[in-house]
């Protein structure tokens, strides 16, 4: 069986950054995966749960009611391996072109107060495994070390 691309991407000198995972058309029209990654893989500690759970809960909520991103917003997701997460918009796009997205997005969650939109027991299935101190924290991390002053090295796969 042939190794799908995700899977093809040398995760041993991947970094923390935002990547184009594929670009797929569907119906004649793009479709660009992002690959946010938020921690080093193999090397950092991953994401529990309960955070990786509060940033998809914000993000979503976030994304889904931008002004420009909102209708092209087609899915956003944790990885399964918890480095990272994954975007879907409508669209073709390069990785710097959602630099400023993904700063206002963490910044957004970096900041965040209050209640965790859809953290109650009739709009989540697992509404009480949610860490917004953590989701903040790496939030945050991720902002000031990676989006604020991303490289190439941090915009495209390794080779």
């Amino acid at each position: 069986m042939e190794k799908i691309t995700s899977f093809t991407v040398d995760h041993l000198r991947l970094v923390p950054g935002v990547y184009v995972s594929r670009i797929d058309y569907v119906a004649g029209n793009p479709v660009t995966t992002f690959d946010l990654r938020l921690t080093k893989p193999n090397c950092e500690p991953v994401m529990n749960t309960a955070e990786i759970h509060t940033i998809e809960h914000l993000a979503a909520t976030f994304l889904r009611n931008h002004s420009e991103y909102g209708d092209k917003t087609i899915y956003f997701g944790p990885m399964g391996c918890r480095t990272g997460f994954y975007l879907i918009l409508s669209g073709e796009y390069s990785s710097k072109d959602i630099v400023p997205l993904m700063a206002e997005l963490f910044r957004f969650i970096a900041d965040f107060e209050g209640d965790v939109p859809g953290a109650a027991a009739k709009d989540c299935g697992n509404y009480l495994d949610m860490n917004l101190p953590m989701a903040k924290y790496l939030s945050g991390k991720y902002l000031d070390e990676v989006l604020l002053r991303i490289t190439e090295e941090q915009l495209n796969y390794p080779e």
